[in-house]
């Protein structure tokens, strides 16, 4: 616990230095590019019209249903997909982001445990800047704002929050193990599929163990609510408060996991230079 309290200690004292080198880390790996930032958004459109040339067009899909009505498919995909690029980019940065800064953090004053949350807020600028595109394209597909917009402030906090409670455990390991990165890769890849963004988990409700294993990952939560609030269906917080509990409670284990190595071995990290 003495760890976890540190921790956010150090995150709310260097707020100001996280803000500051996450927006130049942002320019900075930009900026041999002619685009610059531009591809930051471009590589996620590309993808999300990969996914509706081949599941809106060639192969239609059926309506997706959500909250007891249906959705054509492609709004539904739209609603979550960026939300699951945020947090796979996040999550991959945040993995490296300790033992790629080393010499760095060698020559400079500053907390290791801002480390993970600069590479988190990077993307978060451009998450916002989809996030206001696809709400653009839904006013044009008939889903206009509604009060429900509101979750966005929850679940873009409770994502913050899982992100850096993941890239506390992943950064400490991928320093010590480098594999851990690459095996990260992996497994975000594999949950891409496992976590409702690209098709509905009620389409096992012929297993329903397996169907209630699946809700039970934290990703799909947050998907979930942004699905809730885009469509305007309900709060998703209140609707859903059993996996509200478990969403949290598997937050703070991480974060009292992830405080504690990061602690224990910080001082350490220098040798795996």
């Amino acid at each position: 616990m003495k760890s976890a309290i540190l921790v956010i200690k150090e995150q709310i004292k260097n707020f100001y230095l996280v803000r500051r080198l996450s927006l130049y880390e942002l320019k900075s790996n930009n900026k041999n590019n002619y685009l610059g930032m531009t591809w930051e958004l471009l590589n996620p459109a590309i993808q999300i019209l990969i996914y509706w040339f081949v599941f809106g067009t060639i192969r239609s899909r059926a309506p997706v249903e959500l909250a007891g009505e249906e959705y054509t498919f492609f709004p539904w995909l739209l609603a979550a997909f960026f939300l699951w690029v945020y947090c796979y980019q996040s999550i991959i940065e945040g993995s490296k982001s300790i033992y790629t800064r080393l010499r760095m953090l060698s020559k400079m004053n500053f907390p290791m445990s801002v480390i993970p949350n600069i590479a988190i807020f990077s993307k978060f600028y451009v998450h916002v800047v989809m996030l206001l595109i696809s709400i653009i394209i839904m006013q044009f597909m008939g889903y206009f704002i509604n009060i429900y917009y509101l979750q966005f402030i929850y679940i873009i906090f409770a994502t913050f929050c899982l992100l850096f409670s993941i890239s506390l455990i992943t950064s400490t390991l991928s320093t010590i193990i480098r594999d851990v990165h690459m095996l990260l890769n992996s497994v975000l890849r594999m949950l891409l599929y496992l976590s409702g963004v690209l098709w509905p988990i009620a389409l096992l409700s012929d297993y329903p163990l397996i169907m209630q294993i699946m809700k039970l990952n934290p990703l799909y939560y947050l998907i979930e609510g942004y699905r809730y609030a885009f469509f305007g269906v309900g709060w998703h917080l209140i609707e859903q408060w059993q996996y509200t509990l478990v969403f949290w409670g598997i937050v703070l284990v991480l974060f009292l996991i992830g405080s504690t190595l990061h602690v224990k071995f910080r001082r350490h990290f220098i040798d795996y230079l």
